[in-house]
């Protein structure tokens, strides 16, 4: 049977014998790969030295000697093709942007296409373009070229990041139209958890692989994208969808629109899905809880080193400045901005799945309430914590907006699926993931602006993020009054039953009737025996990555 016949949407159609719980795995295999983008700048430092002089000593950056953001940009392009200079965190910066920017406008591109082709199809070209991204910036880093990586991670690899991420939203939501939330929240669970799991061993082969003048970072590159090739394509061969007329043993859709008038029983086309207001409040929603997580989740360890300084190491009477100055004081509190680093990818990831299941009881617009009103709240908070030194009460604010941050990227899928209907909500949540490529610029320039801006005047370090906070919060107000706006969608949005039965048909869709009988699809039983193997292969690296995190969180406690 040839590739294309396998990546067919027909041959993905599971009979109702089909076992739901094993295209969560599936999801997760995909998503714990391409969220290695969150732990990239584990390759920074060692890039940034590759090159070493005859001395052993790093030769020096192409922006050496750079005053100004106009001198630091022309050694970015200078950087681009020179083989004779290091590159700076600012030039490789530009790939973690990349990242997020093309992914954004990869699912928008992409995302029609993907419900009509199908996950496992777009699962596939999603392991092609992230892997083969990461053989290319291999490549590149061998011959120390900088648009090499630029070109294949950032940008074929953030169209891998793309069309990987919104791969299993549709389906996932199919399958579990009883738990739209909980469904979502595993899958986009994974793509948080990507960086715990990908980090450690990233720097584990980075340790194996290098040699006194080679840092061993496209060995890495190629390792990494063996490893990821085979999970990702297992993951992408593990996608079924359900027939149409499927639905959970003993549940009914619910009918009654006085009761449920938040989810919509019909389902709104992807052509006008963008002509609604709902869709542009879910946008800024989106992107207001993002762009007030993303800035300060970004520079969490510094804002900590920062705002307590020598309190983080017993020495209360110490600032910031005082710690810089003493190399063996600086390590305990970089050690400390470390452990809460990891503390917050804890929360984001484990409120990924908690918020998004919760949602399925609390109701989608009442959980971003919560997630508006308790962030204003706890932004307000960490500023007083922060004026007074309570190092406990700041953690626990920015862990628990943390979980916020993640569980607002699980929740959306099935906020949209509550307002749209589920026949195009995987590629609705593709364009509206533009809320997150915005919010990526938006968030960091805002911290960072604001961060540079008081240093310059001469404002003390334990101070420069108080009214930081405030401007965060007021995102938040704006995320509020967009989410008190959203309604039902107006009836006349939604397609009639003639143009939905025509949407199915073109989307190559198959009756229950005809996915039981095998015909064009692959139905049977499914063994429980694989589904436990499934979530092993996933769940054991998932809790390997936990465990490292764990371990380097612990300095918090001590």
């Amino acid at each position: 049977m040839a590739l294309s016949d396998w990546l067919a949407k027909e041959r993905t159609i599971a009979g109702s014998g089909f076992n739901r719980w094993l295209v969560p795995p599936a999801a997760l295999a995909i998503h714990l790969c391409i969220g290695m983008a969150y732990g990239f700048s584990v390759f920074w430092k060692p890039l940034g030295n590759a090159l070493v002089g005859p001395d052993g000593a790093p030769l020096l950056s192409c922006a050496a000697g750079a005053s100004t953001f106009g001198d630091k940009l022309a050694g970015t392009w200078r950087a681009l093709f020179a083989t004779d200079c290091n590159w700076t965190q600012f030039d490789l910066g530009w790939m973690y942007t990349l990242f997020f920017v093309v992914l954004g406008c990869s699912a928008a591109v992409w995302g029609g296409w993907l419900e009509r082709a199908g996950p496992r199809k777009a699962g596939f070209v999603s392991a092609l373009c992230w892997c083969g991204g990461l053989l290319i910036s291999a490549i590149g880093v061998y011959h120390h070229q900088l648009w090499m990586l630029w070109i294949g991670s950032g940008i074929i690899g953030g169209i891998g990041l793309g069309l990987g991420y919104i791969s299993p939203v549709s389906t996932l939501i199919k399958w579990f139209p009883d738990r739209r939330g909980m469904a979502t929240g595993m899958a986009i669970m994974g793509f948080g958890g990507g960086a715990m799991i990908g980090s450690p061993l990233a720097t584990m082969l980075m340790a194996k692989y290098a040699t006194p003048t080679e840092p061993g970072v496209w060995q890495t590159f190629v390792t990494l994208a063996v490893i990821y090739s085979v999970f990702m394509l297992a993951g992408a061969f593990g996608y079924r969808v359900p027939a149409t007329g499927w639905k959970p043993e003993g549940w009914e859709p619910p009918q009654n629109a006085k009761t449920n008038a938040m989810i919509a029983a019909h389902h709104v086309h992807l052509k006008n899905a963008h002509k609604t207001p709902q869709f542009w409040l879910l946008w800024v929603i989106l992107c207001m809880n993002v762009s007030a997580g993303i800035g300060v989740i970004g520079a969490a360890s510094p804002m900590l080193q920062e705002t307590f300084g020598g309190a983080l190491i017993g020495q209360v009477d110490l600032g910031f400045a005082d710690l810089k100055a003493d190399k063996a004081l600086l390590a305990g509190a970089v050690a400390i901005g470390a452990g809460f680093v990891g503390l917050i990818s804890l929360f984001n990831i484990g409120g990924r799945f908690v918020w998004a299941s919760s949602s399925d009881k609390l109701g989608r617009k009442q959980t971003y309430y919560i997630f508006f009103l308790l962030g204003i709240a706890l932004y307000v908070i960490a500023s007083s914590a922060a004026s007074s030194k309570s190092l406990a009460l700041f953690v626990a604010c920015f862990v628990v907006i943390a979980s916020m941050y993640g569980g607002g990227f699980a929740t959306i899928p099935a906020y949209l699926a509550d307002m749209f209907g589920t026949q195009f909500v995987g590629a609705i949540h593709g364009r509206l993931l533009t809320a997150w490529s915005t919010a990526g610029i938006l968030g960091p320039v805002v911290v960072n602006y604001m961060h540079d801006m008081r240093q310059e005047a001469k404002v003390p370090f334990d101070q420069i993020y108080s009214p930081i906070f405030y401007v965060l919060a007021g995102m938040l107000v704006v995320g509020l009054i967009a989410n008190l706006l959203v309604r039902p969608v107006a009836d006349h949005h939604f397609m009639s039953p003639e143009e939905l039965a025509e949407e199915k048909k073109h989307a190559r869709e198959v009756s229950l009737a005809a996915a039981n009988s095998g015909t064009n699809s692959e139905a049977g039983e499914s063994s429980k025996v694989i589904a436990v193997f499934a979530w092993l292969a996933v769940g054991l690296p998932l809790a390997y990555g936990i465990w490292v995190t764990l371990q380097k969180s612990a300095v918090l406690f001590k």
